[in-house]
């Protein structure tokens, strides 16, 4: 094998989703960027990532919302950034979320929820997530996640995984999802396992990923087995998915 031929295989092959490429709606009350295909956007390029359908950057007015309306067949998961967010569903869960929580309601076989943000004076500033379940018509559910203060510090958290290891949200599929945040100049691996896929998406501050450089909004993929490094550039906040 030439010299440079065992450099080329041990490339990570990747994918960059730029934040100015992303699907945008903007309804007054709703400013929304979509990473995928979602509602009037449609770009069959980008449908999904492995069972990951939606991320929307949505930024809700002071006292605007989505009003009561069905869901089946997905599990929905909402990351609160700024603001606060208030859920209600038919299950009998009335919740307001806060900034660095997670809601994660699996909808299974129908479910109603509404999601509004209650305060008067202050936008609310979220990410919504859907991914697919692994099943068809599952028993409806609801959890949260909360931040533990003795990991704030910690550049990598799981929040959300099939089995709740390390106080986790239970999801029903093959994935976890991690909340990333570092420091000015830090650092954070992932192991990217054989037959699996990665997904990162940035959400504040600038991060080089494997030598190419991401700014806000933009996403970074990959289904190559190997190491993905993030080194930041100022404070940064991220969510990595790992998906089977």
């Amino acid at each position: 094998m030439p010299p440079d031929s065992e450099q080329d295989a041990a490339v990570m092959k990747t994918q960059i989703r730029k934040s100015h490429e992303r699907g945008h709606a903007d309804h007054g009350w709703l400013d929304s960027h979509h990473t995928f295909s979602f509602a009037d956007y449609y770009d069959p390029a980008h449908m999904g990532f492995r069972s990951l359908r939606v991320i929307n950057q949505d930024r809700v007015a002071p006292g605007g919302g989505f009003p009561t309306h069905p869901h089946r067949d997905m599990e929905i998961f909402s990351y609160v950034l700024e603001g606060s967010l208030a859920h209600k569903d038919s299950l009998g869960n009335g919740r307001e979320l806060k900034p660095g929580q997670i809601q994660l309601m699996s909808a299974g076989k129908g479910v109603l929820h509404s999601e509004f943000n209650p305060s008067r004076s202050d936008p609310a500033h979220f990410l919504q997530i859907w991914i697919q379940p692994q099943a068809r018509s599952l028993v409806p559910s609801y959890t949260e996640w909360h931040p533990d203060p003795a990991l704030e510090k910690e550049p990598k958290v799981l929040v959300i995984s099939p089995d709740g290891r390390e106080n986790s949200a239970v999801i029903h599929q093959d994935a976890e999802v991690y909340r990333v945040r570092l420091e000015d100049e830090a650092q954070v691996t992932h192991e990217v396992k054989t037959g699996r896929g990665v997904w990162f998406q940035l959400i504040r501050g600038q991060v080089t990923a494997n030598g190419q450089t991401l700014n806000p909004g933009d996403a970074l993929s990959t289904e190559d087995a190997g190491t993905l490094t993030l080194t930041s550039s100022g404070e940064t906040e991220g969510l990595l998915f790992d998906l089977g």
